[in-house]
């Protein structure tokens, strides 16, 4: 790792340490992460036909929900991330054929710091809602590749390019 690089999360001693913001202008800041959710065939024939409803709500109605709320609770979850007052944060699900889904959270603030953690922790907590909702099912489902699409409005932007 070269000198430019470095964790941001360490004091000089090596120790834990919340970055300081305070020096930075609020700018308007955007992060879109994914989470894919294979749920096998069966499960997927049951939700293409419209959202499939159980005794906590409909899965996919829960799981946006979840989904925002947990964002929402960021830094309460993840040491060291800074308490964010989200301006908007938009999960959506969609079907991947022929076994899965795909669950994106969008997170918006405007603020001193990114929001990469928000959305991730969105798209994470939205498949896990999904998981849970569905196990009785089967428990052959597969949460995988979360990971961050693109953000915005700080430092550096970043956009993940499909290899």
């Amino acid at each position: 790792m070269s000198e430019s690089r470095s964790l941001t999360h360490l004091n000089a001693a090596g120790q834990p340490s919340m970055v300081d913001v305070g020096g930075k202008i609020a700018t308007r800041r955007v992060a879109r992460a994914r989470s894919r959710v294979v749920l096998g065939s069966e499960i997927l024939q049951l939700v293409q036909a419209g959202d499939l409803p159980t005794k906590k709500g409909p899965v996919f109605q829960t799981a946006i929900l979840a989904g925002v709320m947990a964002a929402k609770k960021t830094a309460d979850l993840i040491p060291l991330c800074h308490p964010l007052g989200l301006d908007d944060c938009q999960v959506r699900i969609e079907v991947a054929a022929p076994d899965a889904i795909v669950i994106e959270c969008t997170a918006t603030v405007t603020g001193k710091t990114g929001v990469e953690m928000e959305a991730l922790m969105g798209a994470s907590v939205a498949a896990l809602t999904v998981y849970d909702m569905c196990k009785a099912l089967s428990h052959n489902i597969v949460i995988s590749e979360t990971r961050l699409i693109e953000k915005s409005g700080g430092k550096k932007d970043f956009h993940h390019v499909d290899e």
